[in-house]
């Protein structure tokens, strides 16, 4: 709903005899930096939308670390020697 000229200048010409010539343009600030504001914060999202990552190569690097830790801990039990003791026998300190 765009304002044309005469429209715009009878909304102009109430919201001064609202508010004031004082508030007026402190009015138009605030709303200038909440506009600003707003624009700023959909260009962040926007940007964090853009930097996030396929589903697949996130699953993908997820399946990759899992199977390195499965690695290290294979190759920690290999290393670790086995005792074995049987149930007959106890131990001796």
């Amino acid at each position: 709903m765009p304002f044309h000229g005469p429209e715009l200048i009878i909304v102009l010409v109430i919201a001064l005899l609202i508010f004031g010539p004082k508030k007026l343009p402190e009015m138009g600030s605030a709303i200038g930096k909440s506009i600003k504001e707003f624009k700023k914060g959909m260009s962040e999202i926007g940007k964090e939308k853009s930097e996030e990552k396929d589903p697949a190569e996130s699953l993908e690097a997820i399946e990759r670390e899992l199977a390195s830790r499965k690695a290290a801990a294979n190759a920690r039990e290999a290393s670790q020697p086995e005792v074995e003791v049987s149930a007959n026998e106890t131990k001796t300190e």
